[in-house]
């Protein structure tokens, strides 16, 4: 595992973060446990919660009370309340204290590193709220505030300089508008956490090809357009990414998220500490030569492909 400052808190954070929400939970608590043990030996100090559950932040503080806290960075999504409650949101001052009050307590751990709110809306944050967690950070319940999401509204947050930390979308077809926000945010000294480094969009060969947006007619009278699949004919195809030896596509798109030097850490999930161990080997391979190149020149081939 490598480690990347945080910010300008003066920490390191490993190159990967562990996110463990309901479907780690799911396995139950002795999976869960062996699950962060699995990361802790890979070297992963960077831990975060998709909610505020309690029953997870036990399950996670315990597991990481073997390690001195402050070596341990523990971040915790609000917003979503407990995560049981399909599509609940509520960033109202009293839910906000709440959540963080009933995890902290639960996990025993003393404090937050981040606390995150889940991209909301303009109207869905009162300033009541912003500041109760500004009260929470005083009083050393969180150490920084953040804020996550891909919404055209993120770069009002972002503008505003209340938080600290970007969580956002970032792979190798992002589109132009998030990496701005991504330079937003770094100068404003913003920390840089990302996650879907590797999207729906880039899972198979076939959507990989077709990542472009292009279409190739066939047929006497044009019937039946299709998107390109061949690599070499479709500027924006990312086939490549499934035909490289000795790499998995979202190994590659893992690796080269992690090219950016802005990228403090990259959010990924695992249910078992077999894929923990696959993920963790990553950071530590080198990109094949001239992979990093094909990945630029296939996404400028896909934004122009897309430009009307």
């Amino acid at each position: 595992m490598r480690y990347r400052p945080f910010g300008a808190t003066g920490a390191a954070v490993s190159n990967l973060t562990l996110s463990l929400g309901s479907d780690a939970l799911g396995r139950g608590r002795a999976a869960l446990s062996e699950l962060v043990f699995a990361a802790l030996e890979a070297g992963v100090n960077s831990y975060h919660l998709e909610n505020a559950d309690p029953v997870l932040a036990e399950i996670v503080g315990e597991a990481l009370g073997h390690v001195e806290r402050r070596l341990v960075c523990v971040g915790v999504t609000l917003g979503v309340g407990d995560g049981r409650k399909k599509g609940f949101r509520d960033f109202s001052a009293d839910s906000l204290s709440g959540s963080i009050d009933r995890a902290l307590h639960a996990s025993g751990l003393g404090w937050f590193d981040v606390a995150v709110l889940d991209e909301p809306a303009d109207d869905e944050l009162p300033q009541a709220s912003l500041i109760a967690l500004k009260a929470l950070r005083r009083a050393g319940h969180v150490k920084l505030l953040g804020v996550s999401g891909d919404s055209p509204v993120m770069d009002v947050y972002v503008s505003t300089g209340a938080f600290d930390v970007l969580y956002t979308p970032f792979h190798a077809n992002v589109e132009w508008r998030i990496r701005s926000r991504i330079r937003a945010a770094r100068e404003r000294d913003m920390a840089i956490f990302t996650y879907d480094y590797f999207p729906e969009s880039l899972s198979t060969e076939r959507k990989a090809a077709g990542a472009g947006g292009t279409m190739k007619k066939r047929g006497l009278f044009g019937f039946g357009a299709r998107p390109v699949e061949e690599g070499m004919t479709n500027a924006g195809s990312f086939a490549f990414l499934h035909q490289t030896p000795n790499w998995k596509a979202e190994e590659i798109c893992l690796a080269f998220t992690l090219t950016d030097p802005a990228v403090a850490s990259v959010m990924v999930e695992a249910i078992n500490p077999e894929r923990m161990e696959a993920l963790a080997a990553v950071p530590e391979r080198d990109l094949p030569p001239g992979l990093s190149a094909q990945i630029e020149m296939a996404r400028v081939g896909s934004a122009v492909a897309e430009t009307p």
